[in-house]
């Protein structure tokens, strides 16, 4: 009887140090050395070391100075993710469909039949931070006449920011819409001060 004791508490402590430390210690280490960015949470800086955001959380922009990320049924806000639970058929849903479409054509002065679905439609998560390759390009032409440049050298931007489908079949191609606006600041500088407040533009990064 009491060697099963033994055996059993010094079973219990052996799996306890294999699976609540040597185990997670190895996973770490592994995820460390071989994938640094992946594990500290794909972030993301500015040249001069300042954290602007991660590559797979979305943020909010509304000026037309940047390119704007699918709509969001959180604000994006990344403490409360979640998506809007509409169906397809809910007249919430079809209302709000109608007026990001009129927004997106009224802001960009695009076809409606060229919008992509994703750029009317919250994600799942609220949070994600690509759009497809149509919906950057969509944009383009505002973002480079709010800055002043030529709209090839924005679309060469988008051409240099679109990633592949994997594998070049699964998913889709996509643009992510924090790492585009960050190669905006680098190429063209960040925007101007807003003249109604002397204030600098938000940036990447810049609380809202």
């Amino acid at each position: 009887m009491i060697r099963e004791i033994r055996q059993g508490i010094l079973f219990s402590l052996v799996a306890m140090a294999l699976f609540g430390g040597v185990y997670p210690l190895v996973l770490w280490g592994i995820g460390a050395a071989a994938f640094r960015a992946q594990a500290e949470g794909s972030l993301l800086r500015r040249a001069d070391g300042t954290l602007v955001g991660s590559r797979l959380i979305a943020q909010a922009f509304r000026r037309p100075d940047y390119f704007q990320p699918r709509p969001s049924g959180v604000d994006d806000n990344a403490a409360s993710a979640g998506g809007t639970n509409f169906g397809p058929s809910n007249p919430d849903h079809l209302k709000a469909v109608r007026a990001r479409l009129e927004a997106i054509r009224a802001l960009d002065g695009v076809d409606p039949g060229e919008v992509p679905a994703e750029m009317v439609t919250a994600s799942g998560s609220g949070l994600d931070p690509d759009i497809p390759p149509a919906a950057a390009l969509g944009q383009a032409a505002r973002v480079a006449a709010a800055r002043g440049v030529p709209p090839d050298r924005v679309r060469a931007l988008i051409d240099q920011h679109t990633e592949p489908a994997l594998l070049g079949f699964y998913g889709r191609a996509r643009v992510n819409v924090l790492e585009l606006n960050l190669a905006l600041d680098v190429s063209f500088g960040a925007p101007p001060p807003d003249a109604r407040t002397g204030r600098p533009e938000r940036r990447p990064g810049d609380p809202s």
